[in-house]
């Protein structure tokens, strides 16, 4: 199908996600990203809303706030933002009361994107072989759609290692230090948190092997200028398009060479 019209018809604003992701072609590279996640994402979702576990459900439901704003869902997106701002406030009764109504929008938006790129369930985003470049990037964020849009944006230029938490960019960060020339890095993951990742880095001298740059999508000064605490190259704030992507990125490698 991929009619774009018939996304503006239920309610996506495309244009604002093309404008973010840069043409077409990536906006459905990444709208097929974001459906083969789906079904994770909403069952991690649902089992921390039971468990009362209001610290991780925050998590999750950002990163969907995140991914619904790249793609255009804008309402999707005013629906887990709310969700978010509950949930940090641990107010659990504001999440009962409208969780049905986002997950019923979840699953619209689901259904939509499948309609509009015309596959079933469970549909998988083809990858391409290559020869990895010796120099890497880690890119470090909850979100399959900002992991799977950098990475789209560098992968003929580096290699692009990619982590879900903390924890993760720890582990790579120990295997491959010698090969990595920038981390960029979210402070909302799960497991361990941005914070405890330059917690790291500055207990073991890191940011000297290895300039860090902050994305986020917070807008709070207190969490700003704590991050700004530590020696990191810049912050850069979701959403972002690709063009600020690129220099922020290039800024990060050639500030941190110099260093």
């Amino acid at each position: 199908m991929k009619d774009t019209n018939f996304l503006v018809q239920n309610g996506v604003d495309v244009a604002h996600g093309i404008e973010l992701l840069g043409d077409i072609q990536m906006y459905n590279s990444i709208l097929q990203e974001f459906l083969n996640s789906y079904n994770e994402r909403m069952q991690k979702i649902m089992t921390y809303k039971n468990a009362l576990d209001m610290e991780n459900y925050a998590i999750e439901v950002h990163a969907l706030k995140s991914d619904s704003k790249y793609l255009g869902f804008n309402t999707l997106a005013d629906l887990a933002y709310q969700h978010e701002m509950a949930s940090k406030s641990r107010n659990i009764e504001a999440v009962n009361a409208s969780f049905n109504q986002l997950i019923q929008e979840a699953n619209r938006i689901m259904q939509v994107g499948k309609t509009y790129l015309g596959i079933g369930s469970g549909g998988q985003t083809p990858t391409s072989e290559s020869t990895a470049p010796k120099k890497a990037i880690l890119v470090a964020d909850d979100s399959n759609i900002i992991r799977a849009f950098i990475s789209d944006i560098f992968q003929n230029q580096y290699e692009v290692l990619l982590a879900n938490d903390g924890k993760e960019v720890l582990d790579l960060v120990n295997a491959r230090s010698n090969d990595i020339v920038a981390l960029l890095l979210d402070l909302n993951m799960p497991n361990l948190d941005g914070f405890q990742v330059l917690e790291y880095f500055q207990y073991y001298d890191l940011f000297k092997k290895i300039p860090v740059s902050i994305i986020s999508g917070s807008d709070d000064k207190e969490t700003i200028d704590r991050a700004f605490t530590y020696p990191i190259i810049d912050m850069l704030n979701k959403p972002f398009d690709k063009e600020s992507v690129k220099a922020f990125v290039e800024k990060t490698i050639s500030i941190g060479a110099v260093n």
